[in-house]
């Protein structure tokens, strides 16, 4: 098959298409001909080499952990799935080294799910990671729900823009942060407020809209950024990131909670976000669609900074 690996850690040029072998299948895998797969920050942070102290590599690696296609092939173990489904999948593995910059990819049954039927495959193949980090922070750690009065820093991106739905679909009032060419696009999204952070600052902002202080805070953006968020907070509030773990010890001199999410496969996840999108109330927004063979291009658009929504490559 065809895919985008890399042999050594560097630049957008490492990224080389190439003739590799097809992935193996094991007992509780299917074997899924990608039709789209999402890129993600990660992706270029693997390509740089940032991740080996967190998980081990294995060279040379095919980037890439967002999935969508058709599955060709399902292990003797695997009961869910059977060839010809439609299926989107976060693809994240013990190693790294098989990812879903290809034609093809082989995932455990435990981190797909049927497809949304009503997302295009583009669509589909830029939600899983995105989709299941604002799940699994905005839902299930910090438990943000009606009432709430919620910050989303840096809304605009893959991972903001879902944060925004689902914390809206909780029933919360949305503070979302973006340069002003985003602040429609995150009003249609359901923002109840919008804040320009090129021209204002942020945390005076939030406070003089709400003097009382603010509920939770979704930290996207880490450093300073996540250290200064701290002070939009009511007593009793929570800072939940997804970049670094915030000091806890520190949150709770002052009376207020940290959460920290680094994202897990999940089929349950996956199927939430499946019913939302397919009632409405979960949208992708799909920036660019880019062929295979200019993965280096799509990761120096992400890279440069301030894509809204999703870049998926076609294979």
């Amino acid at each position: 098959m065809q895919a985008i690996a890399i042999s050594e850690f560097g630049g957008p040029e490492r990224l080389e298409l190439r003739e590799v072998d097809d992935p193996l299948v094991g007992p509780d895998s299917v074997l899924v001909r990608l039709r789209a797969a999402g890129i993600n920050p990660v992706d270029y942070k693997i390509r740089q080499g940032n991740l080996t102290g967190r998980i081990p590599h294995v060279l040379p690696v095919i980037p890439g952990w967002d999935a969508a296609g058709v599955v060709e092939q399902a292990g003797p173990a695997v009961t869910a799935f059977a060839p010809g489904d439609e299926v989107y999948a976060y693809c994240r593995k013990d190693f790294v080294r098989d990812g879903t910059y290809a034609e093809l990819v082989a995932v455990r049954d435990y981190a797909a799910a049927p497809k949304p039927a009503s997302l295009s495959f583009e669509e589909a193949g830029g939600l899983p990671l995105a989709g299941l980090t604002a799940l699994q922070l905005v839902r299930d750690e910090m438990r943000v729900g009606a009432g709430d009065r919620v910050l989303v820093q840096a809304a605009a991106g893959g991972v903001g823009s879902f944060a925004v739905q689902i914390a809206k679909d909780a029933g919360a009032h949305v503070i979302a942060t973006a340069s002003a060419a985003n602040h429609d696009y995150l009003r249609d999204l359901g923002a109840d407020e919008v804040v320009d952070y090129t021209r204002e600052d942020v945390v005076a902002a939030v406070r003089e809209r709400h003097p009382d202080g603010i509920e939770a805070v979704v930290d996207l953006v880490g450093g300073e950024v996540q250290q200064r968020s701290a002070d939009a907070l009511a007593s009793g509030g929570r800072l939940g990131s997804i970049t670094q773990p915030p000091d806890r010890d520190a949150l709770a001199a002052r009376g207020l909670r940290g959460h920290y999410v680094f994202v897990r496969p999940s089929a349950e996840g996956l199927r939430t976000l499946a019913e939302m999108a397919d009632s409405g109330r979960l949208r992708v927004h799909v920036s660019e669609v880019v062929p295979l063979a200019e993965a280096a291009r799509a990761h120096e658009t992400l890279e440069g900074g301030h894509v809204r929504g999703k870049i998926v490559l076609r294979p």
